[in-house]
């Protein structure tokens, strides 16, 4: 038995997977991205593209939201799929080993610019770390991000502090 970390799709998808760092290392080039850096410099390592990763589980027309799911530090996204399936990305790599629990590994999700989606319910507390889990679903799922701009704020002192969800 591996001791890999697992990556969960499931959802309204054709066929759900577990994919662990060996499989997301294994898919095809075209959906990887070596050195996530040229789309936000303040982030290092390589990462399969979203749409990758739905081609693959073969996403339903009826998957609305993308669930995001990291049972680490119990934080959950769910945000429209629309406007993050072709921007959007996993990093799971960083200097050809699995990406480190200290920067958000093993599995981090990331939306460059995340305000160029122009949804209110894509900021950026949906870029989630410790991901372990992707749900797709036709309604929007399990949330539990702040509400407000003061749970925000005491989200992010935490995340400078203490590894938190959202950076």
């Amino acid at each position: 038995m591996s001791d890999e970390h697992v990556l969960r799709i499931d959802g309204e998808v054709q066929t759900s997977h577990e994919l662990t760092f060996t499989d997301l290392a294994a898919i095809d080039p075209a959906h990887q991205i070596i050195d996530v850096s040229q789309y936000d410099p303040k982030r290092q390592g390589d990462a399969v593209k979203l749409s990758g990763l739905l081609d693959l589980v073969g996403a339903k027309d009826s998957a609305k939201y993308i669930g995001l799911h990291g049972t680490l530090d119990n934080f959950h996204a769910s945000i429209p799929l629309a406007p993050v399936r072709d921007r959007a990305f996993v990093i799971y790599r960083a200097n050809g080993k699995p990406l480190d629990l200290k920067v958000g590994g093993p599995y981090r999700f990331f939306i460059p610019d995340h305000a160029a989606c122009h949804a209110d319910e894509i900021d950026e507390c949906a870029n989630v770390k410790f991901v372990d889990h992707i749900e797709l679903t036709a309604e929007k799922g399990f949330d539990n991000r702040p509400d407000d701009d003061e749970e925000h704020a005491k989200l992010h002192e935490q995340s400078h502090n203490l590894n938190s969800p959202s950076e």
